[in-house]
């Protein structure tokens, strides 16, 4: 039988978790039946997508498109072409952008479109919330819309896209990387004997509504003291919250770390992972981090609670609800029991059900009902 010839398309901004997404389901796909190569834009960057060379060292081919600019459409004939020259059979898209021009290219190229959703920004700006509603319209017309979590699968419902053509497959990451640091002995130089370490990976963009950590933390770092905030990843609100940090009266606690290639030194590191969103997908950092065994706080959003079992596998709090937060931090900081019951209840829980094989497994059998109808 011909191998089936999967193109993933991202216009990548970073090294996240819709990024790292694409990665795990690669590396684990049955390469026997499916060849998977991937296509990003390059939008102005003075360097090549992260994404670029561990795909291409793991996974498979990489070819990069230019763009004049971060709305230029000139690319769909540009992406179009490429599919033709190498004979793909799907094109797989992630974002409303890679979904508004992968959705183009494909029509043009005559090949099938999978789209999956990773969620929703809640970005202010005008005319990016056009091209994100444009992207929604789009998944109507793809030929498999493949959300990352139910309640995304919920949402296709008011962009009327046909039952037939939603398939739904759980979320799932490659853990190996956090298992293996999870043995190793951390070597990070500032770790303080007997300070707690509370720590946020991921963008910095609205949605994550970071001012939250930083108001919990300078609550409970005046209270307690000896604790530290870090901070890692980059994003268009970090100067904001940087600014809004340094008015706190534990600024001098709170460490902003931007993009880490040792990030997984640093969760080992942490005493408490935190997150505020108010808007996921099913988050790979979480998934990551209970793999880690590091405990968890976050408020009880949809995406999260596929996860995060309140009093099972970490704590929960009702969104903006910052004053049980508060106390959910409290009790994993300080009572040590209860943090590691947390964190073997979570650490058995992501390796059950969210394994990055049994999720690219189910792909493969996506892709191939694909070409066969």
């Amino acid at each position: 039988m011909k191998r089936i010839k999967v193109l993933q398309f991202i216009c990548s901004s970073g090294f996240y978790g819709a990024e790292r997404w694409v990665l795990a389901l690669a590396k684990n796909l049955n390469r026997e039946q499916i060849v998977c190569d991937l296509v990003v834009t390059n939008e102005g960057q003075s360097s090549e997508p992260e994404i670029v060379q561990p795909y291409r060292r793991d996974c498979g081919e990489v070819y990069q498109l230019d763009m004049n600019h971060r709305f230029d459409f000139s690319v769909v004939d540009k992406l179009a072409a490429l599919i033709r020259e190498h004979d793909f059979d799907i094109i797989h898209t992630h974002g409303y952008k890679s979904d508004i021009l992968g959705l183009w290219a494909a029509k043009k190229a005559g090949i099938q479109i999978v789209m999956t959703p990773h969620g929703f920004s809640t970005n202010i700006d005008i005319k990016l919330k056009s091209f994100i509603w444009l992207g929604c319209q789009t998944f109507r017309f793809a030929d498999r819309v493949a959300p990352l979590s139910p309640q995304l699968m919920k949402d296709m419902e008011r962009y009327r896209v046909k039952e037939d053509r939603l398939v739904y497959v759980q979320n799932g990451v490659d853990l190996s990387e956090a298992e293996a640091q999870r043995d190793k002995p951390n070597t990070l130089s500032d770790v303080i004997e007997g300070e707690k370490r509370i720590g946020f990976i991921g963008q910095m963009i609205e949605r994550k509504n970071i001012r939250h950590i930083l108001d919990i933390f300078d609550d409970l770092q005046q209270r307690h003291g000896n604790m530290r905030l870090f901070l890692l990843g980059d994003g268009e609100s970090r100067a904001g919250l940087e600014a809004y940090a340094a008015d706190l009266a534990s600024a001098d606690k709170i460490e902003f770390l931007g993009f880490r290639d040792d990030r997984m030194e640093w969760l080992q590191s942490f005493d408490l992972f935190v997150m505020t969103s108010i808007l996921e997908g099913i988050p790979r950092c979480l998934m990551e981090t209970m793999a880690m065994g590091v405990p968890v706080a976050a408020y009880d959003i949809s995406g999260v609670d596929q996860l995060v079992k309140h009093n099972e596998t970490g704590l929960l709090a009702r969104l903006n609800d910052k004053t049980s937060l508060t106390q959910h931090w409290e009790t994993i900081l300080f009572n040590p029991d209860e943090s590691g019951r947390l964190i073997a209840n979570a650490r058995a829980y992501v390796q059950q059900h969210y394994s990055a094989k049994r999720m690219a497994d189910e792909y493969t059998e996506l892709f191939v009902d694909m070409v066969e109808d």
